[in-house]
């Protein structure tokens, strides 16, 4: 296996995958997947489509059609997490970036699959896409970084199983960046979701951070995921599933 790393969205992104031919393909291929997604979404980019709209010289009904879609589907998240989650910043700015690296990532994976690697690992600052198994045939290993020591790692999670997104929200990759259209309760300092996609995953973990206890016994109700969160005080928590993981780690 060979790593491949990128910087893009105000991250880093590593590709893990046999080194083999069409490799180069496959990583030319997500490389240029995440520019396009940070070249019409980033607001850090004065040229991009979204920071347009922000400036008020493109008026939204006026964008693409990519771009109304991506919103529309943040708008459903909003309703689906009763406000937790958010495209709108404070002021009213839409800020599609808890949405778009997820998607960018679940595009860079049909790149993959399409290049013909079954077997690979797509991290994007924290946030986890694997299939199949490392070059030994063990499953893909995750760590979970400390919220107080970035430096530092809280557990590994074993990703053997169905599920093989996992997604981390909280202060420690990016700082405190999280609003919502309700009242932030901030009881946790992390959340980390194991889901079917990355997309749920990465939604519901700001969701949590968002929204504290309640938008965390909610989401465990209506969702299949597992959930390890950290408080403020460092007490932890993890679902039943997210525990079995730990143990086999």
């Amino acid at each position: 296996m060979t790593s491949h790393t990128f910087e893009t969205m105000g991250t880093v992104v590593s590709l893990v995958l046999p080194d083999r031919a069409g490799s180069g393909q496959a990583v030319s291929a997500v490389t240029n997947r995440f520019r396009d997604f940070d070249e019409r979404y980033s607001l850090y980019r004065e040229d991009s489509e979204l920071s347009r709209i922000a400036r008020g010289e493109l008026a939204l009904t006026a964008s693409s059609e990519v771009l109304r879609a991506t919103y529309a589907a943040a708008l459903d998240w909003r309703t689906a997490t009763g406000g937790a989650f958010t495209p709108h910043r404070p002021d009213d700015t839409i800020d599609l970036n808890g949405i778009v690296k997820a998607l960018a990532m679940q595009a860079a994976a049909q790149d993959i699959l399409h290049a013909g690697f079954t077997d690979w690992c797509l991290n994007a600052g924290g946030d986890v896409l694997c299939s199949g198994r490392e070059a030994d045939g063990s499953p893909w290993q995750v760590g979970i970084v400390d919220p107080t020591n970035r430096a530092s790692l809280l557990f590994a999670v074993s990703m053997d199983g169905a599920r093989h997104a996992i997604a981390t929200s909280g202060s420690a990759e990016r700082g405190d960046h999280i609003w919502s259209a309700t009242a932030i309760d901030p009881r946790f300092a992390q959340a980390t979701v194991i889901a079917d996609t990355i997309e749920t995953a990465d939604v519901l973990a700001t969701a949590i951070i968002a929204g504290g206890s309640i938008a965390l016994e909610s989401i465990l109700q209506r969702w299949r995921v597992d959930v390890l969160t950290v408080a403020r005080d460092g007490e932890m928590t993890a679902t039943p599933g997210f525990a079995s993981l730990l143990a086999s780690s």
